[in-house]
């Protein structure tokens, strides 16, 4: 038909052009009315003389199939008459929804066996019109099958090939009716082309949502799900095909290396897939994601990969922690599937992903099934836990600014690891078990500050129970610190944020704070806070002291606590069987004698300390002026311990806990254990 294109034409056009670019062999076809197997050809004939790999950008879109040859002669009349433009009149109308078609019976009859039905039955009752109101694609896809019926030119790509399969069906074109009918060169189509271009059967398979029932019956879904999975999973090296993949483009990319050939040399990345499945809706995306997890071949990270990126393109505002949009109940599911596809492997996706996940399962409302996987998936890397991931928003109806109990569910998840730990090991009676469920000293350390970090945080919201912020922060109690600055901190600003609690509320947060293990600046502080209750500012000081005393007089024995000191409770821990102590009591039960012992060297200490450092002048003379006012108070003289002869140095209970310590293993602690806890 055209013999000038030879197999000179072509060799002479690529010897011309060694490094054609093929979207210029695209354009080619565009206006040689050449076969789609002559571009092919045309394509190797460059692949040949260039050496050249194959460039991803063209072939991948020209999966598409011509049927017939006859030219189009359907016409319009008027916005909803369709006519085919024949010698021979029209002998039959088809009405397709508001659409009428005048057409002729043989080409039709031929190939449908619906409408050979439907025009028997109008014969026998003298009418020429048939209705069709529920076609699949309505009047655009009939419009389709009618050409195709008489012969003309038709092309089916992958955005109106399923319709077509679909209303093809519905008319009964099948091979029985007629050899070569359309659903057996359309299954060919899928079968041959679609499944094995990638983003042609993504495209595909997301025509089929509107027509979803009718997509698992002729199992085209199906059938597009497995190649997609299919070639998600298919070796990377082996990827010649285009695809999605937003990263910082490189020199070459952006036409500014002198040196690029026209070939691109850089590694396909394990995640190349992940983005051009965002385009799939979540029912879709569901299944495409099972078969790939199905086949095992990709690693979990990568699946993780992709659930995170279709989370922040389906999302709106999730990359914030939140869902911009009124009606925030329609992405319940899309939220649901994501948090039911999680790998359950530690590590697949950060924690910060999975904290963003449950801020947004708060929002919507998603079930509680989703929500405890998060705070299950959640505690088992919480040391890679942000302040800001922390800050979960409580619900409208609640009072408070963040959701307290929710944190302390995943702190309770995060040490459950350790106890399951512990469990396994009295069973199988194994001393030490390797694995990821046994928690570091390192990461409980970084989630305890990370807790007094946002007890620091929380303890801003006027609103704020005592009980919740006491709670929290007994629950990560067990873990040992070197220092509790951080815990101090939160003390102090909900201290400052509530000046309205009572003593006895005062003396209950105070408890939570061990005095030994501040650090000597925390110290300077404390002695001059006077949101402190008195009864902590003298424990300070005193530990302060013996902490001083152990650096001047090394080698020396330190100097005994005072009995009510170092049990502020009253009494030794060694007997379990005294009587029982008032907290309220035991908290100011302390002689005006000791505590004087214990102010004066502190005196003379912090003076020495003010002739030394010129910087910190103004804050000592405060110190100073302030233990001056505590020791010339008359609450001092006046708090008496009524029952100090009665319980005496061989008496006590252990039924409180000394506000030196949290732990009641470090409230036992001897004076030379605690110089080893100080902290500089």
């Amino acid at each position: 038909m055209f013999p000038w294109l030879s197999f000179n034409f072509f060799h002479n056009l690529l010897l011309k052009n060694p490094i054609l670019p093929l979207k210029k062999l695209v354009e080619f076809r565009s206006w040689v009315p050449i076969p789609h197997t002559w571009c092919y050809i045309l394509y190797r004939f460059w692949q040949y003389f260039t050496g050249k790999e194959r460039d991803p950008v063209c072939f991948d879109n020209m999966k598409f199939m011509k049927l017939g040859s006859k030219p189009d002669t359907f016409r319009s009349d008027g916005n909803n008459v369709r006519y085919v433009a024949s010698e021979l009149a029209t002998d039959i109308a088809v009405t397709v929804g508001d659409v009428k078609f005048y057409l002729h019976k043989f080409p039709l009859l031929s190939k449908s066996a619906c409408l050979q039905k439907l025009v028997a039955s109008g014969n026998e009752q003298n009418c020429d019109e048939v209705q069709i109101s529920d076609i699949p694609g309505g009047s655009v896809v009939f419009e389709i099958c009618a050409k195709f019926c008489y012969g003309m030119t038709v092309n089916l790509n992958a955005y109106n090939v399923f319709a077509t399969r679909c209303a093809a069906e519905y008319l009964g074109m099948y091979e029985t009716i007629e050899k070569g009918n359309l659903i057996y060169k359309i299954d060919i189509f899928l079968n041959s082309s679609i499944v094995h271009s990638w983003k042609d059967s993504i495209i595909v398979l997301q025509t089929t949502k509107s027509l979803s029932p009718l997509s698992d019956e002729l199992k085209v879904a199906g059938l597009c799900v497995d190649a997609i999975a299919t070639n998600a999973c298919i070796d990377d090296s082996k990827v010649d095909w285009s695809y999605t993949y937003n990263r910082k483009k490189l020199p070459e990319e952006n036409g500014n290396d002198p040196n690029f050939n026209g070939v691109k040399s850089r590694p396909v990345p394990k995640d190349w897939w992940v983005e051009d499945l965002c385009e799939l809706e979540i029912d879709l995306y569901k299944r495409v994601i099972m078969s790939i997890k199905t086949k095992g071949i990709q690693s979990h990270e990568v699946i993780g990969d992709a659930l995170k990126a279709y989370s922040y393109r389906r999302l709106p505002g999730f990359s914030k922690g939140v869902i911009h949009s009124r009606d925030v109940g329609k992405y319940r599911s899309t939220v649901d599937t994501i948090v039911w596809l999680l790998p359950a492997e530690k590590g697949s996706v950060s924690c910060s992903f999975l904290f963003k996940l449950l801020k947004a399962a708060i929002i919507v409302d998603s079930g509680e099934m989703a929500r405890e996987q998060l705070v299950r998936q959640i505690g088992q890397q919480l040391e890679e836990a942000s302040l800001n991931d922390l800050l979960i928003r409580a619900a409208e109806r609640e009072d408070v600014m963040y959701d307290v109990d929710m944190v302390k569910k995943i702190v309770n998840k995060f040490l459950m690891q350790d106890r399951n730990a512990e469990y396994e090991s009295e069973e199988n009676e194994v001393q030490e078990i390797q694995g990821s469920g046994i928690l570091t000293d390192a990461s409980k350390l970084i989630v305890a500050k990370l807790i007094d970090a946002y007890l620091a945080e929380i303890a801003k919201d006027p609103n704020l129970p005592l009980s919740k912020f006491v709670d929290l922060a007994e629950t990560v109690s067990c873990i040992s610190r070197p220092t509790h600055n951080g815990l101090y901190r939160a003390i102090d600003m909900y201290l400052k944020e509530h000046p309205w609690i009572s003593k006895s509320e005062q003396k209950r947060i105070c408890k939570l704070m061990d005095c030994k293990k501040l650090s000597a600046d925390a110290c300077m502080h404390a002695v001059q806070n006077e949101r402190l209750p008195l009864r902590v500012v003298i424990q300070v000081l005193f530990f302060e002291q013996l902490r001083g005393a152990a650096a001047t007089s090394s080698g020396t024995s330190t100097p005994d606590l005072p009995k009510s000191l170092k049990n502020p409770n009253g009494g030794s821990h060694g007997s379990s069987r005294s009587a029982p102590t008032n907290p309220e009591e035991d908290w100011d039960s302390v002689s005006a004698t000791e505590e004087l012992k214990a102010l004066k060297p502190e005196l003379a200490a912090l003076r020495l300390r003010n002739r030394g450092d010129n910087r910190n002048n103004v804050d000592n003379a405060a110190a100073i002026s302030k233990m001056k006012g505590l020791m010339k108070s008359k609450r001092i003289f006046t708090k008496i311990w009524s029952s100090k002869a009665a319980i005496g140095e061989n008496s006590g209970s252990d039924s409180s806990e000394s506000l030196g310590s949290a732990n009641p293993e470090e409230a036992k602690s001897t004076p030379s254990r605690n110089r080893r806890h100080s902290v500089s």
